[in-house]
């Protein structure tokens, strides 16, 4: 790939799916060690929604002693169970809206600026229009304590073929969310995460998203397609991307949200020279 595209912008990794074969804390070390400067997580505690102030501090003592910026952390997520996110989820209420507070708190302590609230799937029996009530009521919440450190919230879709409950399957639908959040809150702050990869796996047009949403972006995260692997594994043209990202005015970070092909993830950068992987 000629990188003169991809050298317009700058990148943060995502430490939940690189480096996942090191135990969390060694991450952000590893991650400087390959020239990143930038990291962003999903919500790294599994299914502990309060985290004691121990893990807390060991997991900011370990980004700020690798010197990592942690750019983007997810609320509860539950992904470690295979869900997709607690918002719109009526059994997880009172655990997504104690654990707003937390992950603020958390954000605000590492200079975070980005907090994404996965959606959540469609739960059997519950009527579609509760979850999407209660997710709004959730959303709210979660984007007035994203307000309140200085920091945007970010709603995401995510691509049918993996998550086939989960309703927010196109940029319009997640984009629509972000719209209603924003009307809802007057602040402005809701964005939409745009994930290359789950969007080219739903066979959406990819150059017309960016056309059509730039203006929402709050974050971008790539992946080859197909295989969620590094750019040049698949069939993803990531010149032309980064160059249509640029062209619509996209100056955020791109997050590096995809599974080294050989297993090892320091060895997945080649197509990133050394020199771009530092934030700038």
């Amino acid at each position: 790939m000629d990188v003169t595209a991809a050298s317009k912008h700058s990148y943060t990794v995502n430490l939940s799916i690189l480096f996942n074969e090191l135990p969390l804390l060694e991450r952000p070390a590893a991650a400087a060690a390959a020239g990143f400067t930038a990291a962003e997580l999903w919500w790294p505690f599994g299914e502990e929604h309060s985290p004691s102030q121990a893990e807390q501090d060991a997991l900011r003592k370990a980004f700020t002693d690798a010197g990592v910026q942690l750019t983007g952390l997810n609320f509860l997520d539950d992904l470690s169970k295979g869900a997709r996110g607690t918002v719109s989820v009526p059994s997880e209420r009172e655990r997504f809206r104690a654990n707003v507070p937390v992950a603020a708190e958390l954000a605000a302590s590492l200079g975070t600026k980005a907090l994404n609230a996965l959606y959540g799937n469609r739960v059997e029996g519950v009527d579609p229009a509760e979850q999407d009530a209660l997710a709004l009521e959730n959303l709210v919440l979660a984007a007035r304590a994203a307000h309140g450190i200085g920091a945007i919230l970010l709603i995401e879709a995510l691509n049918r073929p993996e998550s086939p409950d989960y309703p927010l399957v196109s940029a319009a639908a997640a984009v629509e969310v972000v719209d209603k959040v924003n009307a809802a809150t007057g602040l402005g702050n809701a964005r939409f995460l745009c994930d290359l990869y789950h969007l080219a796996r739903n066979g959406e047009d990819l150059a017309a998203v960016i056309d059509t949403y730039a203006d929402r972006f709050g974050h971008v995260q790539i992946a080859d397609d197909p295989g969620r692997n590094e750019p040049g594994t698949g069939g993803l043209d990531f010149e032309d991307l980064f160059a249509r990202l640029t062209a619509a005015g996209y100056t955020g970070r791109i997050g590096l949200e995809y599974r080294p092909a050989a297993g090892v993830s320091a060895d997945s950068f080649e197509w990133l020279p050394r020199e771009l992987r530092a934030s700038r």
